[in-house]
């Protein structure tokens, strides 16, 4: 049985989503791209919500662009690679290949390709893993938090659910990000709403 992963940059206060600019710096480092390119060349599906995807769909063709290092093309041959499910309900097409659009999230269908799956999936966009976390399905969790307090915006974890996580994994880079991965305790009944 393959997992699901959760995996964004988030700033120092937790946002996923910054309210105004970016969330701050740290991944754009040579080093921690490559982290990032090693942790998920074996994940086999990206779940996406519209926004996220039609952020990521830029690796479909980044390979073709003059310039690029190494590490940046093994990184787009690797999300190439990958099987893409896109959930909304306004995209009327895609743009790269082995993607499919659902029209919903569906818990169950999720849980099945988890049971089905060779390989780990993740599930990429705050909006979308709100979703998989009410449900219960995230396994784990990998953040790469930056050094800046941002104030506002869409949080990491959504509010009104309570989880109760093991960290397995961390790392502090040069560039002053952390990368810290935590594994889901899982319980009878799922992650604790309010």
């Amino acid at each position: 049985m393959a997992k699901l992963i959760y995996s964004m940059i988030t700033s120092l206060d937790g946002y996923a989503e910054a309210e105004e600019g970016d969330l701050g710096t740290g991944a754009e480092d040579q080093e921690v791209h490559t982290f990032v390119g090693d942790l998920f060349r074996p994940v086999g599906t990206y779940l996406y919500g519209r926004r996220m995807y039609e952020t990521m769909v830029y690796w479909e063709t980044a390979h073709t662009e003059p310039g690029h290092l190494p590490h940046i093309v093994q990184y787009a041959r690797d999300w190439q690679a990958a099987e893409k499910v896109v959930y909304s309900t306004t995209l009327d097409s895609v743009s790269s290949a082995k993607t499919r659009i659902e029209r919903t999230f569906d818990p169950e269908a999720v849980r099945r390709l988890k049971a089905e799956a060779d390989h780990d999936l993740t599930v990429d966009g705050p909006n979308l893993a709100a979703q998989a976390i009410a449900a219960g399905l995230v396994d784990e969790y990998h953040l790469f938090i930056t050094t800046s307090v941002v104030g506002g915006g869409k949080r990491f974890f959504p509010d009104g659910v309570r989880l109760d996580l093991e960290l397995v994994e961390e790392r502090a880079f040069d560039s002053g990000l952390i990368y810290a991965r935590y594994r889901t305790r899982h319980s009878p009944s799922g992650p604790v709403t309010t």
